[in-house]
């Protein structure tokens, strides 16, 4: 299982330190848009709440140790990127589907693509650690049995 010892460290505790702070920043850019203008951009402003709480499923599952988690993090990263791409390639191509910049307009343009380059660094240090978050559950079994 990939435990706290094995995400939590080196590069895992920036990755988790980045994801906090995008976390903040999409949380209040999205509070913000939804409440003084979401008539204005509903979509983009909803894809910026996702992308919220994105941020803060990632960071906590990037902290907390387990099998369990370690998958919720392949997967939450794994969605990120994909949207990511989606919007950033969709803000390019239609402006009228965003009248307003989301977190991930523009590949992330408005937080100097760190939207884009999070979840590279992210699968990156997930899939470093992918033996670990297997080969601990044989580990701890064969302990159980001692």
């Amino acid at each position: 299982m990939a435990n706290r010892s094995s995400l939590a460290t080196g590069v895992g505790r920036v990755l988790i330190a980045v994801y906090g702070i995008l976390a903040l920043a999409a949380t209040g850019r999205s509070v913000v848009q939804i409440i003084e203008k979401f008539s204005f951009a509903p979509f983009a402003y909803t894809l910026s709440a996702v992308a919220a709480v994105v941020y803060i499923v990632a960071m906590i599952a990037l902290i907390v140790p387990g099998r369990a988690w370690y998958r919720v993090a392949c997967v939450t990263i794994g969605f990120e990127m994909a949207g990511v791409l989606i919007v950033g390639t969709l803000s390019l191509l239609d402006r009228q589907l965003f009248p307003d910049d989301t977190v991930w307009s523009y590949y992330g343009l408005g937080y100097v693509f760190a939207p884009l380059v999070l979840p590279i660094a992210g699968l990156w240090w997930l899939r470093k650690h992918h033996r670990a978050a297997v080969a601990e559950p044989a580990a701890a079994s064969a302990t159980v049995g001692e």
